[in-house]
């Protein structure tokens, strides 16, 4: 299941990728609304069918809650409801069934992995990539065209990185939905790279531990 959940996040990037680049708008592309609401459709019998079939479904159902939380069409209530929202709103609100899609990522990664430490680092920097490339086109989309110094993708893409890795560059955000963006990078930066440091430290000391179980002389 995490792994048709990860292909139709993949299709959904994909989507907006091309819906960004083309400048399209989204909320009147009636093709896109209505794949991402079977898509979100999918993500909550994704949730319940595990709640059916885990052995603990307290410990299930709340250990798992926000992934039923990000799997629910907001995008299409929001337009059926005709609820009133800037557009910078409704373009983060478009990301939220993608953060689903980063959580099921996180998983296939951590199964991969051979031990809870690189599991956990396999998780975290799929999430990390991912997040870059989200902020990436939430800044370019919103930026692009009134921000100067954002004349491509490519500017947009260089600014999250160095953003993401707590840097910073010289691009200011002129936007409101740029400068909420500046704000969630590095914050997820600082809590992220230090496992970075954690991985590092587990690899060098078991690197060792092999290397004295084979040479205990050394």
């Amino acid at each position: 299941m995490n792994l048709i959940v990860l292909a139709l996040s993949v299709l959904l990037i994909v989507w907006i990728s091309i819906d960004t680049f083309e400048t399209v708008p989204f909320m009147e592309n009636n093709s896109y609304m209505q794949f991402q609401f079977w898509v979100c459709v999918f993500f909550m019998l994704d949730f319940f069918v595990g709640l059916i079939y885990a052995p603990d479904k307290s410990r299930f159902f709340f250990h798992r809650i926000v992934f039923l939380l990000l799997s629910i069409p907001y995008l299409n209530i929001i337009n059926h409801l005709d609820i009133p929202l800037s557009y910078d709103a409704l373009y983060f609100v478009r990301f939220i069934p993608l953060a689903r899609g980063a959580l099921a990522l996180s998983i296939v990664m951590g199964y991969l992995s051979s031990n809870a430490v690189t599991s956990l680092f396999m998780s975290y920097l799929s999430i990390m990539i991912l997040l870059c490339y989200y902020c990436s086109l939430i800044f370019y989309a919103r930026e692009h065209g009134v921000n100067p110094e954002v004349n491509s993708y490519w500017t947009a893409l260089w600014w999250s990185g160095m953003n993401l890795s707590t840097v910073g560059c010289n691009i200011s955000p002129m936007t409101v939905a740029g400068k909420i963006v500046a704000v969630v990078l590095p914050m997820s930066g600082m809590i992220i790279f230090p496992l970075f440091t954690v991985y590092l430290t587990n690899y060098v000391t078991e690197a060792m531990k092999k290397n004295h179980s084979k040479n205990p002389d050394i």
